[in-house]
């Protein structure tokens, strides 16, 4: 047939019982891959599609998702973590409106009508403000189990995955493996999500918060002893706790603990690990500038170096054990330049040495309003005709002893605007005129 027409890829006209014989027949096979998960630029590519943001947005808008452990990059891909997942979920449930694309594309095409003076801008933020104001009033009168609900009901085909028995028959997903009776639910605790059983405190079945629940349970091991430390002879455990499995030195007192850190398999851990882990915080160094050492550690938000009030993040658990002091002092060199939206500590100007009474250190700072001696909490101004770099540390302890010695301040009330004055006044009745 002539297929060059736009009718040509047609069927001739067909009746129904019409024979029809089969010349050739192809079968082919073919496997849709999804979409391949964005990149930083795919990303911002596609936030100027929708037009959320503006160019000056988009670095902070990445570096926040990093920060707050929303996702975790791999080959340079965002792959979402469980608290990013715990938060999308709340916003689109609980904040549909304020996280819909129109509704921040909308917003932004105002923001840009206050730029070129065609709406004022107390306006626009007096009714953002009235309307999200009254709707988070309306979220916070919500009850903790009703949140917590809601997202069991949305994540639970993620966390609890269908399951089946030994004879290959449906089973309960949601179904304690510790008591065989209570139902598993997400729960919320102090130190954030995590999965626990309905009979606590009876059962005390616990595991960390994950969307896959045949990988959460593979990394939460029964307790077992995994040998003696030789330096205090002391019994190495693996436990496993309310927020995920730990190690532990020893039974009385206080045992020192240590997490297992994000990428660690705890069903293969043996006593090796185990007596490294609790073995930081560990000594990388001392800084060559000021002799202060250098500690590598494991913290809430995975491995650090630290230096003073400095702490720079590391990629891999495994350089906490590793780490030369070379790249910890680039590192937080690197820190200091760059501190971010968090921030570091301020960098004192100059170190007078130890307070003589607390002990604790006494540095020059470099203030907003000019330089100033700190002493833990105490702050006092350097007098003008003091320098800097001149003041000693007798000097400083004077003025910080005369600033904690001092009463505060009492602030001064304001007087009262005419219209609030005016609104004081009792209302006096004006004479009626009348003209003839």
């Amino acid at each position: 047939d002539d297929t060059d027409d736009e009718d040509g890829g047609r069927l001739p006209a067909l009746n129904e019982g019409e024979a029809a014989d089969l010349k050739k027949a192809d079968a082919s096979q073919h496997f849709t891959e999804p979409p391949p998960r964005y990149s930083e630029a795919s990303l911002v590519k596609k936030m100027e599609e929708l037009g959320i943001g503006r160019p000056s947005t988009y670095a902070s808008v990445l570096s926040t998702l990093r920060d707050r452990d929303y996702v975790v990059m791999e080959k340079n891909r965002f792959h979402p973590e469980d608290k990013g997942r715990l938060v999308t979920i709340f916003l689109e449930k609980f904040f549909t409106k304020y996280v819909e694309y129109d509704f921040t594309a909308d917003l932004e095409e105002k923001l840009d009508l206050v730029s070129d003076g065609k709406l004022e801008w107390k306006a626009l933020l007096s009714e953002f403000w009235r309307d999200f104001h009254g709707h988070i009033d309306d979220v916070a009168e919500l009850r903790v189990s009703e949140v917590l609900d809601t997202l069991n009901e949305i994540l639970g085909p993620k966390i609890f995955p269908p399951k089946s028995d030994d004879d290959g028959q449906p089973a309960n997903p949601r179904l304690c493996t510790m008591c065989n009776d209570g139902q598993l639910s997400l729960k919320l605790g102090r130190h954030g999500a995590f999965i626990g059983c309905s009979n606590y405190p009876e059962c005390k079945y616990t595991r960390p918060f994950a969307t896959n629940g045949d990988d959460a349970e593979a990394t939460t091991p029964e307790n077992k002893v995994l040998g003696v430390d030789p330096d205090t002879s002391l019994e190495v455990s693996l436990r496993n706790g309310r927020f995920g499995p730990y190690v532990q030195l020893g039974e009385e007192g206080k045992p020192k603990r240590s997490s297992i850190p994000k990428g660690w398999d705890a069903a293969t851990l043996d006593l090796t690990q185990a007596l490294k882990l609790l073995s930081l915080p560990r000594e990388v160094g001392l800084h060559p500038e000021d002799s202060e050492p250098i500690l590598a550690n494991l913290g809430r938000y995975g491995p650090y170096v630290q230096h003073l009030k400095t702490y720079a993040n590391l990629p891999d658990p495994n350089d906490v054990f590793d780490i030369g002091l070379n790249r910890a002092v680039a590192l937080i060199a690197e820190k200091r330049a760059n501190p971010g939206r968090r921030g570091a500590a301020q960098e004192p100007l100059k170190d007078l040495g130890k307070h003589p009474d607390s002990g604790e250190p006494v540095l020059v700072m470099k203030g907003r309003y000019g330089p100033y001696v700190k002493h833990q909490k105490t702050n006092a101004t350097l007098p003008k005709d003091i320098a800097p770099e001149a003041v000693t540390l007798e000097q400083a302890v004077e003025l910080i002893t005369a600033k904690a010695g001092a009463p505060k301040k009492k602030t001064a009330k304001k007087a009262p605007t005419k219209r609030k004055a005016a609104a004081k006044k009792p209302a006096t009745e004006k004479p009626v005129t009348t003209k003839s």
